[in-house]
């Protein structure tokens, strides 16, 4: 029977900058157990506002115990799903996502960004957040909708990588800071460890594809998924769906490499579910496949591509 979870927003139960699979699993699940998470802004008590009371007290215990690692994100796990195993794939689909705190922020940062050359005069705001209205509201009054979603989602590197730092996303997942990888969307995550290792943090109120000054609106958020152990998929690199979209992703320090690697994972699943050539899909790729920039901020950069379900 599936049974749901919960972890709560503890130190033991996170780590802070980094994904390592020798990290001791925080909760064991079958296959198909769904669990609630919850994350914390990435950064340290510089990035906090100047009014302490707007911050949960979990979040400033995590920040006065945790020891920091190589990155900046809290990140929750990890979790050991029964019965994966390496070479299998872990499908995440993502249940539901809500921003748990009333104020996020957003940075200008040294040396970081699509423009760091050219942004020197360095700031942290830190927009209001209303939760029953949906929005945030910048400094200067613009209301901008909240599109809450996990900037990590990853299964634990493979043992030779070692401890990998928490900026740069690869094979396992990690920090894509993908926009669509919301609420009602089915991630798929190659395994490279028994147990899969399943972590996710990172939490973002709203992003822009492309989250070109470094950060999105960093936030507090929870989050629950089913985690289910794939037998029957052969799988390199994160791949994921929706109701109406296959989308491929495509992770590299050069853009156009992330594009290739968009174009030609996107042709492989296509002919996977379909009788349809390598020629055939690449060509519908080329007519109804939407190649967006995911982010340009993250060492390896994102390029992921939406293809309309229905064009099948």
């Amino acid at each position: 029977m599936q049974r749901r979870h919960e972890i709560p927003a503890t130190p033991e139960n996170m780590v802070w900058g980094y994904l390592d699979c020798n990290t001791p699993p925080v909760l064991e699940v079958s296959s198909g157990d769904s669990v609630t998470l919850h994350s914390f802004p990435a950064g340290g008590k510089e990035t906090l506002p100047d009014d302490r009371s707007l911050v949960g007290e979990d979040y400033l215990l995590a920040l006065d115990t945790m020891p920091p690692g190589p990155g900046p994100h809290f990140i929750t796990g990890p979790i050991y799903v029964r019965g994966a195993n390496v070479g299998d794939a872990l499908q995440v689909d993502i249940l539901d996502v809500k921003v748990r705190q009333d104020w996020g922020f957003v940075s200008v940062l040294p040396l970081l960004g699509t423009l760091p050359d050219e942004f020197t005069d360095y700031e942290t705001i830190h927009p209001r957040i209303d939760r029953k209205r949906g929005v945030c509201i910048m400094p200067w009054g613009t209301e901008i909708p909240l599109a809450p979603f996990f900037g990590i989602i990853a299964t634990a590197p493979p043992p030779s990588w070692g401890r990998c730092g928490s900026p740069v996303p690869r094979a396992f997942g990690g920090n894509m800071d993908n926009k669509e990888l919301r609420a009602g969307t089915t991630l798929y995550l190659p395994v490279f460890n028994e147990g899969a290792l399943f972590f996710a943090g990172d939490g973002h109120g709203v992003q822009g594809d492309g989250e070109v000054c470094i950060t999105a609106l960093e936030t507090g958020v929870t989050g629950t998924f089913r985690l289910t152990v794939r037998k029957d998929m052969d799988i390199k690199w994160p791949f994921a769906e929706s109701a109406t979209h296959l989308m491929s992703i495509g992770l590299d320090e050069d853009l156009d490499d992330a594009a290739k690697q968009a174009v030609r994972e996107m042709v492989k699943h296509v002919c996977a579910r379909t009788n349809r050539t390598r020629n055939e899909a690449y060509m519908l790729c080329s007519l109804a496949g939407n190649l967006r920039v995911t982010q340009l901020v993250d060492g390896n950069k994102g390029i992921h591509m939406l293809l309309p379900k229905a064009l099948l």
